[in-house]
């Protein structure tokens, strides 16, 4: 007995705590939960109140797979040393991290071979114009290596328009291509591929000639050819994230104040003003921050200071890592662009002013 408090029969201990009366038997046979009592006669199984909580631990441990041994060793310790529990917990979510990853990878490799047949789309577009998409959009690869699915650059080929997108999450450039008339593939379908960043430089490398590009889209590889040359690549088998969600809240609206600046002149301003250091709270980065404000006159300033010069004036400012911010204008080039912003808290967009096709989107820093 337990204490002369009422015992549970193996029905009521199996409902009471989320293991299956066959589950129950099995764990006592294991020597992981035995039950306060057995009838001699019928071998029947009955269970005190005080051993709930363990028999709810072994539920959960069973839900995300935790080995028997385990198992067994959570339920010694979880009373007396927490941190061993907690270290145990550790590294079974590792290993089902590993067993993921090795999931995916075996299930990209699948869906290659299940799309082998599929037709590949095979576009010409002018030299120069995929050059300078390039050039717009490869400062914004990701290089952290948790996130893979970043480090490259994603290409959409759709009805004749070629589109390249690069994002770190921090940053995202998007820039298009008008491909040459007569492309081999289906015209109705939107063909994606995500390609490392290797093969991306690899093909700039060729685009230095102003000849036509011929690129090759498919599920199992990518390539470009550019007239006796060519470089190949495997696509990346990672999903590329949804970056049309995070144009939605940056393009358009009412209320976004716009600027046009020359590139020449923002660039030695945000050189010269100063900066202040802000640690990024994801990641524990520490960048260098400039803040840039608009006022009712549409005057564009850039400086450190956490509030305007004029806290009278109506004004939009934000925050913005200065290094992020000079790569975009280095994408941009010389001329002129247009800044949008609409607050502290919202995306701060980088558009040329003569071509709408590529703009770069920077992410606010917290000030």
């Amino acid at each position: 007995m337990d204490g002369g408090g009422r015992l549970l029969g193996i029905g009521e201990m199996a409902r009471a705590s989320g293991l299956s009366i066959s589950a129950l038997r099995f764990y006592d046979g294991a020597g992981v939960l035995a039950p306060a009592s057995v009838d001699p006669g019928t071998g029947y199984r009955r269970y005190a109140q005080r051993q709930l909580p363990a028999a709810r631990l072994l539920a959960g441990l069973r839900r995300i797979g935790m080995p028997l041994a385990e198992i067994t060793r959570i339920l010694e310790l979880r009373g007396s040393d927490p941190a061993a529990v907690s270290r145990l917990l550790d590294a079974h979510l590792r290993r089902l991290e590993e067993g993921l990853a090795d999931a995916r990878r075996e299930a990209a490799r699948l869906r290659v071979l299940c799309a082998a047949a599929e037709p590949e789309v095979r576009l010409t577009v002018p030299g120069r114009e995929l050059a300078a998409a390039v050039d717009a959009v490869r400062f914004a690869v990701g290089a952290d290596p948790g996130l893979p699915m970043l480090g490259g650059v994603h290409f959409e080929f759709d009805r004749d328009v070629l589109r390249l997108v690069a994002t770190d999450r921090y940053r995202m450039a998007v820039s298009e291509v008008c491909a040459e008339p007569g492309n081999l593939g289906d015209g109705e379908a939107v063909t994606r591929v995500t390609a490392p960043v290797s093969f991306v430089d690899a093909a700039r490398a060729l685009l230095t000639g102003g000849w036509p590009a011929t690129l090759t889209l498919g599920s199992a590889a990518v390539s470009l050819r550019v007239r006796d040359r060519r470089v190949t690549g495997t696509p990346m088998e990672h999903d590329f994230p949804d970056y049309r969600r995070l144009l939605r809240t940056t393009t358009g609206g009412p209320d976004r104040r716009r600027v046009t600046v020359d590139v020449v002149g923002l660039r030695e301003r945000l050189t010269a003003a100063e900066t202040r250091t802000v640690v990024r709270t994801d990641d524990g980065a520490r960048c260098a921050v400039s803040v840039l404000a608009i006022d009712a006159t549409n005057r564009l300033t850039v400086s450190a200071a956490e509030t305007p010069t004029a806290p009278t004036d109506p004004v939009v400012r934000v925050g913005v890592d200065r290094e992020f911010l000079l790569d975009a204008l280095d994408a941009v080039g010389a001329g002129q662009l247009v800044l949008e912003l609409d607050g502290p808290i919202r995306p701060l967009a980088v558009r040329r002013l003569d071509d709408d096709t590529a703009f770069s989107i920077l992410m606010p820093v917290r000030i």
